[in-house]
């Protein structure tokens, strides 16, 4: 599936597209993924049914949620426009052996005009904040959630807080992620988020934020949004 105008940035695709073979080594660059994937999934739980339920996965990468989610019980559509990390997921899930999830190279966009309210719980993590328009993705995903479903997202804060802890302390000082990954001008703040989701029709909530120990390098929910959140939106019945 394709759109005129894809959502997307290429610079940054190619990005994802170069370290797309390393996506399941739990010790290279996505190593924090894998460090924040079970806090993920435990509010999911927490927050949403997932067996038995249509998920979509919108920015699914190498499919690191999406499988998990998979193991839950879910029957899961995962899209990204990036080739490379597609190609990943679709490899280890033979390997997985999670042979029911369908991944797809499309946009949420172009994936709304085809499959809109099909899906009881959408989920969008790490992904607006590297979309050129993400209100437009916000609507996407409010087409695409049946009604009274639920919608996830995940992102940064923008404050000088994040672009200390984010982006110099996580990809300068302490190397957790690839230098280049985030650009601070792309981060959203909740309330901007919490307002586009009404624009989109969708009810706020739920807010918690992620906070990352460089003692332990592990990542936990708590009260603190002021550098990565989490946000449950439900869509209006």
């Amino acid at each position: 599936m394709s759109q005129t105008t894809p959502n997307a940035d290429p610079a940054e695709l190619a990005k994802f597209d170069s370290l797309a073979s390393r996506w399941w080594d739990p010790e290279g660059e996505f190593k924090p993924l894998h460090q924040l994937n079970p806090v993920r999934m435990a509010y999911l739980q927490t927050r949403a049914k997932l067996a038995g339920q249509m998920v979509l996965d919108i920015g699914c990468g190498g499919g690191l949620l999406s499988e998990s989610m998979a193991a839950c019980g879910a029957q899961v559509t995962g899209i990204d426009m990036a080739q490379g990390p597609l190609n990943v997921a679709r490899m280890h899930q033979q390997k997985s052996g999670f042979a029911e999830i369908r991944y797809l190279e499309t946009s949420a966009e172009a994936l709304a005009k085809a499959e809109a309210a099909q899906f009881d719980t959408v989920i969008c993590m790490e992904v607006l904040e590297h979309v050129p328009d993400p209100q437009s993705l916000l609507h996407a995903c409010a087409k695409l959630v049946k009604p009274g479903g639920d919608v996830f997202l995940s992102t940064l804060n923008r404050n000088p807080k994040s672009f200390a802890l984010a982006i110099f302390g996580a990809e300068y000082l302490l190397n957790l992620l690839p230098r280049g990954t985030h650009e601070y001008a792309k981060f959203i703040k909740p309330s901007e988020l919490r307002r586009w989701g009404q624009k989109a029709g969708l009810e706020f909530s739920d807010i918690r934020g992620l906070e990352h120990s460089p003692l332990t390098r592990t990542f936990s929910l708590s009260g603190n949004t002021d550098v990565n959140y989490l946000m449950h939106l439900k869509h209006s019945q």
